[in-house]
């Protein structure tokens, strides 16, 4: 593969952010420069099909304007790799800031501040990353083929170095490593399946191998099928599942749209329920910059405003924050501006989560061996939300739902639709495993990697309907 875009010789990011800020015709400039390295591999039937490098630098100019009734924005994002394409992101940014209205969310620029690693060159990745990954996935193939079984799946691994530069003296730096590792197994005909999935930094934490029994010992159990209808199951969640659902609770702990009622962290008609015990009170839900094995930026990058950023808050410190705090609400994602407005110290965005569960011990294979009767999820998938005020969501089950009796999983039962709230869900739990590193299935590809859950049981999980997927 070739690199979506390449940086010229001599032509540094620094360069880059340091040009924007001397063009801009704004009253202040932030420039945010991302340079970007992956590589791949993806395999099917048990034999590697495709492999890459990928490289890519994008640019983002905010442009602020004075005028008569406050300060004005325009943000723009592009492929830049020169100094000429870099200035007319710039020109675009200033046009659109000195045709926009007031910003609503205008407060002074983060300031004077500069990373100590700023003049370091961006930090890259390579397929030699997969130095020992490689081996062991063709050890796993020759396994899998010899037992009737066949894989499917990908791992990724990208290095993102973040250039932040403004005009009041933010010179910040920060390279974010992100790795996954995905694996489905099917039986030979194609009748059963099976997935596990890894969040990883580096790789070396990875083991393909062991993957590949998790997968045979899943496909194993689904050697017997039993036909269920819907209803309400005593359920195990692993902690993939339990992180695709706290995803989605904390993506919706806006406290703007708290403030005016629109969710379930609303105290209608007007306000937050911040201060209120939400969930049991063994629960706390945490985000930590610096949380080993999860690390992410600790400053905030935001190249446009939404109801949880604000260009204006480009470089504002992170620090460890309690979403919520023994069963209690302490803080939403908000802004300085959205903090004014809720009279809360400002929370911005940080890029992982952390359920923990005071008490929570041992692993599902502890939940499983303490229910009599019951249900064992192994991931959720195609979740929507059908009701804000609750955050009543939707989804299906997916590769492997499997019964439990006595103790021990005995067969493979039908896919479900499934309609339940992980607020909800906090208050009704009855046994928690251990927090550990989860990989969200539906968010954690594309969106949100970087979290650590427990698994939970829940004594009455309602399956709506019977789900056709296979």
């Amino acid at each position: 593969m070739t690199a979506t875009a390449r940086r010229p010789h001599g032509i540094s990011p620094q360069s880059l952010v340091e040009q924007a800020l001397a063009t801009s015709m704004g009253d202040d400039c932030v420039a945010i420069v991302t340079d970007s390295t992956s590589a791949n591999l993806r395999w099917a039937n048990n034999t590697l099909t495709t492999n890459g490098v990928m490289h890519g630098l994008d640019v983002s100019i905010v442009s602020f304007v004075k005028q008569a009734g406050g300060v004005s924005v325009g943000s723009v994002t592009g492929s830049a790799t020169t100094q000429a394409e870099v200035d007319e992101l710039v020109r675009a940014a200033d046009a659109a800031a000195r045709a926009a209205a007031p910003a609503e969310d205008a407060n002074d620029l983060v300031s004077d501040r500069t990373s100590a690693d700023w003049a370091e060159e961006p930090a890259t990745t390579g397929i030699d990353v997969y130095d020992e990954v490689a081996p062991a996935l063709g050890e796993a193939f020759d396994r899998s083929g010899a037992a009737g079984r066949v894989l499917y799946g990908f791992v990724d691994h990208r290095v993102t170095t973040t250039y932040l530069g403004s005009s009041t003296g933010l010179r910040l730096r920060h390279v974010q490593p992100t790795g996954h590792f995905a694996c489905t197994g099917k039986t030979a005909d194609l009748s059963s399946s099976a997935w596990v999935g890894r969040a990883t930094r580096d790789f070396t934490d990875v083991d393909p191998l062991a993957a590949e029994e998790e997968l045979a010992q899943r496909l194993a159990w689904g050697k017997r099928k039993v036909d269920l209808e819907a209803g309400r199951f005593d359920t195990i969640l692993p902690p993939t599942a339990v992180a695709d659902l706290m995803i989605y609770a904390y993506w919706e702990a806006g406290a703007r749209d708290a403030w005016e009622g629109q969710s379930v962290y609303s105290r209608r008609p007007t306000g937050t329920r911040i201060g209120e015990d939400i969930v049991r009170s063994e629960v706390s839900l945490v985000s930590d910059p610096a949380y080993a094995g999860l690390e992410c930026a600790p400053f905030t990058v935001a190249p446009a405003s939404s109801n949880v950023t604000s260009v204006f808050d480009n470089g504002l410190e992170l620090a460890a924050t309690d979403w919520i705090r023994r069963g209690e609400l302490t803080a939403l994602r908000q802004t300085r501006h959205t903090a004014a407005m809720t009279k809360q110290p400002a929370t911005p965005v940080i890029d992982n989560l952390v359920l923990e569960v005071e008490g929570g011990e041992g692993s599902v294979q502890d939940l499983v061996a303490g229910t009599e009767r019951g249900l064992l999820l192994t991931c959720l998938w195609y979740i929507r939300e059908v009701d804000p005020q609750t955050l009543l969501l939707t989804g299906l089950t997916r590769d492997g739902v499997y019964l439990v009796e006595g103790g021990e999983i005995t067969a493979a039962v039908n896919n479900f639709r499934w309609n339940e709230s992980p607020i909800d869900l906090l208050r009704r739990f009855s046994h928690a495993s251990g927090t550990v590193p989860a990989f969200s299935r539906e968010w954690g590809d594309d969106y949100f990697s970087r979290t650590a859950m427990p698994g939970l049981r829940i004594p009455d999980f309602n399956m709506s309907s019977v789900s056709p997927a296979q």
